[in-house]
Order: C-alpha cells, then sequence, then structure tokens
C-alpha cells in the first residue's frame, strides 16, 4: 500500500504540481445549496464497454433506446467527454476518486487473484457526500480491489449489491460450458456480493442473463428505502461486457441482435430509474448522469458496440478507446436538449457533484474540475482546457483544445487476424504510431496526421 502513495508523488511531478493543483475547483460558494435546503441527489449510472455510438441520440443503428434519448431531450447530452484509460478498473478508479489512475496507483484491469485495490485512504465520490451526510448506494462492477478491505462498503458506500470485478473473470467458456484449457483455468467461482458477504456464484450463462434485472431492483429499492435523505446511487451494470447476457424480455427484440438486446435492457433499466424518481416526486432534486467506462471491445465482433466514426476502440488512447457517450439531467436545472461540444472527463464528476451537495473536496490533490458552469447553460464557459491520455504505466497524448498530439507507441488495433463473433474473439493485430497530430474539431476519426503543418 506504501508503494501506491509514492506513485502519487511521482505523478505530481510528472504532470507538475502547480497545474495538479489549479485543476482543483473552488467551493467558496455553492449555488445548489443554501441553509436549511435539503441537497441534491446523485444517480451515477456507468455502463461497461458501451461505444460511443451505442445510444440512440448517439447514431445506434439495429436498437432503440427511448429512455436515454429523453434524458437528453429533458438534459444535457456530451460529445467530447472521456474518460482517463480505456480498461475497466483504472476508468473505475478515476471516476470515483476524480484522479488520473496514475495517481492512485491502479493499472489495467485488476484480476481476480490481485493483491491490491484502490487504497481506502483515497476519497471516492462516496467518502465525499457521506461526510455531508448521504446515504450512499452501489450495485454492479466494482473492479478496484475484491478482498475485504477494499470493498464499497470500505470506500464510502453503505450498501452493495453486485460483482467484485468483470463477469468474464469466472472458470466458464463463453459457450457456457467449464473451461477446459487457458487462463480460464485459474479463474475462481464468480461471485455475486451482498454487503461484504458472496450471496450466490455466478455459475452459468443464464445467471448472467438475470444481472441488469437484478441490479436494477435492488437500485430502485435503495431509492425508496433512502427517499427522505439526500442520496447517492451508483448503478455499475456488468453490460454489455462479454459474455453477453440478457432476460427473455428482451432477447430477441433488436435487429442488431443480442448485443442491441442488452442495450435495450440497460435502456429499460434507466427508464426504471426515472420512472422511481418521478413516483417519489424526486425528479426535480435528483442529477442523474449516464456514461461508460470505455469505448467497446472491438475484436468481440457482433458482440461488440460501434464506435460511430471514431478511431479503434477499447485498450487504446485513440478516440474510440476513451471517448464515450455521457448524457446528464436534472429537470429545472440543466436547461432541456442542450448538446455539450466541451472537453470534458469521468473525472470531472466528483468536483461536480461536491460542489452541488455542499461537501469539501478531498485533502489530497484531485485532477477534476466543475462542470456546473457548463451544466447551468454557460455557454463561454470552459472548465477543461487540456486532458492526458495515459494506458497503463504510458503517456500517449495530450489534448489542447482541439488539438491532440499523439506521442509514439505501439497498440493494439482492430481489425486483426480473424473476426470475433457470438462471445468467442478475434485476434488484435499491433500498430505503431509515431509523434503525430489531430485537430479534434475538424478530424474526430484522428485520420489526417498534420504534425508537418504544425511543427511549432
Amino acid at each position: 500500500m506504501g508503494k501506491k502513495h509514492t506513485s502519487r508523488r511521482e505523478f505530481v511531478r510528472t504532470i507538475g504540481a502547480g497545474a495538479a493543483m489549479t485543476a482543483v475547483p473552488s467551493l467558496m460558494h455553492n449555488i445548489a445549496c443554501s441553509k436549511g435546503k435539503r441537497p441534491p441527489n446523485f444517480v451515477l449510472i456507468y455502463t461497461d464497454d458501451q461505444g460511443y455510438g451505442d445510444v440512440g441520440v448517439y447514431g445506434a443503428a439495429g436498437f432503440t433506446t427511448p429512455n436515454l434519448d429523453r434524458m437528453a431531450a429533458e438534459g444535457m447530452r456530451f460529445t467530447d467527454f472521456h474518460v482517463t484509460q480505456a480498461v475497466c478498473s483504472a476508468s473505475r478508479a478515476s471516476l470515483l476518486t476524480g484522479c488520473y489512475a496514475e495517481r492512485v496507483g491502479i493499472q489495467g484491469a485488476l484480476m481476480p487473484w490481485a493483491s491490491i485495490g484502490l487504497h481506502p485512504d483515497e476519497d471516492t465520490i462516496a467518502d465525499v457526500l457521506r461526510r455531508r451526510g448521504y446515504r450512499c448506494g452501489m450495485v454492479g462492477k466494482w473492479h478496484l480491489g475484491h478482498q475485504r478491505p477494499f470493498l464499497p462498503l470500505q470506500q464510502g458506500f453503505d450498501d452493495y449489491f453486485g460483482l467484485p470485478y468483470s463477469n468474464d473473470m469466472w472458470p466458464v467458456g463463453y459457450d457456457g460450458q467449464p473451461a477446459r484449457s487457458g487462463h480460464k483455468l485459474f479463474y475462481p467461482p464468480l461471485p455475486l456480493i451482498d454487503g461484504e458477504e458472496p450471496a450466490a456464484e455466478i455459475r452459468t450463462l443464464q445467471d448472467q442473463d438475470t444481472l441488469t434485472k437484478r441490479y436494477t431492483e435492488r437500485a430502485v429499492q435503495f431509492i425508496r428505502n433512502n427517499a427522505q435523505h439526500p442520496f447517492f446511487m451508483y448503478i455499475a451494470h456488468s453490460m454489455p461486457h462479454v459474455p453477453l447476457g440478457v432476460s427473455g424480455r428482451f432477447r430477441g427484440q433488436s435487429a442488431q441482435g443480442m448485443y442491441g438486446d442488452v442495450i435495450m435492457e440497460i435502456d429499460w433499466s434507466v427508464g426504471e430509474i426515472l420512472r422511481t424518481l418521478s413516483e417519489l416526486n424526486l425528479e426535480e432534486n435528483t442529477l442523474v448522469i449516464f456514461t461508460s467506462d470505455n469505448g467497446p471491445w472491438l475484436s468481440y465482433g457482433n458482440h461488440a458496440g460501434t464506435t460511430g466514426s471514431l478511431r479503434e476502440g477499447k485498450g487504446t488512447a485513440w478516440e474510440g478507446g476513451v471517448r464515450v457517450p455521457c448524457i446528464m439531467r436534472w429537470p429545472g436545472r440543466i436547461p432541456a436538449a442542450r448538446v455539450c461540444d466541451k472537453l470534458t472527463a469521468t473525472i470531472d464528476i466528483l468536483p461536480t457533484l461536491a460542489h452541488l451537495a455542499g461537501a469539501a473536496l478531498p485533502e489530497r490533490p484531485i485532477d477534476g474540475v466543475n462542470l456546473w458552469p457548463l451544466l447551468k447553460g454557460d455557454e463561454a464557459a470552459e472548465p477543461r482546457d487540456r486532458f492526458y491520455y495515459y494506458y497503463g504505466h504510458e503517456l500517449r497524448a495530450v489534448r489542447q483544445g482541439p488539438w491532440k498530439l499523439i506521442f509514439p507507441h505501439t497498440y493494439q488495433s482492430w481489425p486483426g487476424e480473424g473476426a470475433g463473433a457470438d462471445g468467442w474473439p478475434g485476434k488484435y493485430g499491433r500498430a505503431a504510431c509515431g509523434l503525430e497530430l489531430y485537430n479534434l474539431r475538424r478530424d474526430v476519426g484522428e485520420e489526417h496526421d498534420v504534425a508537418a503543418e504544425h511543427p511549432q
């Protein structure tokens, strides 16, 4: 654990302590909360491997997402919203701490035999809000350490129900049969945890089919049980990460196939949350945020999503890996039907929620900025002007305004050798890039390197 704090110090030196501190927003005043008024509730919905193009209002084809489209019509849709790394654990560490994953010492996707996790001394969104009197609940995929000291109840949450890591980290093949060869032989049984104790095991593909519904029911229960208190509900869906699972109600409902069915069930889940808030008369005091942990796992073919026109996908620092859909809705507070094209990121959610709740920020430096000026409709606001693209321990790109500077590196590239289909992956290729420059305002697909034209 001590090594994790060392990495924090090294990271500050890497990007410059001054730059890190300027990213910390001020809480000198709080326009959303006043003395004697209940702070707003927050619902954060985080999907797994859902691509930028996998929502109706972002151009999805072959399936519909009426509830997410409604959120966009009644709130704000972001078109330049990013995760810090296009991989499970690192992305989630950044979301919950407001820090680049390197600052808190979490890399890649933690394996079921890993002995590390997010250090309990790091402040999560739940820690920050709990000190303000919030009830904090979580359902779904955690993936920030499966051992007891790292589980959600040690990270600020009052209630937890879900999987400790990815739903493919189990000793079962994609055909539902017990693993007979390969790395899956080393996976332990996949537990479904309630609180801190295993409540059941996910043994079959049929068990996976029930996950979205079970998460939704537990989230609705938490909201109803805590309707009289300010609450934070974090819903981290296991889907559409492979192996795909979908209930009978949605199986076969989309023209796209099973991936579309899964997204339609996630959209249903969003609708259940919105309906519950409406029934409890909480809509006008609840900010709902929907986004994804990274782009699609392209090697899975028809069981993977789409990036739209973006380059590459999960596992890369190209826009298809790190640019994700994001919609925020708060009736009466966020102007309806707005599209925000400003540079924003998941690390900005913690300081934004802290500001709205009137909560103090973590004492340690964070990297997020307060997005409330954008959310309230200030078109001149520019809370973030730069962004760092990491993968693992490697800084792969830097963004300032529309400019994205790529540093030389090798990366997994799709298509590779053989197409993936029906839950079985194809094999990625390897590619290399040099020192390259892209203007993302003009070339969001990163097709035209203009480094030679702008040597400065």
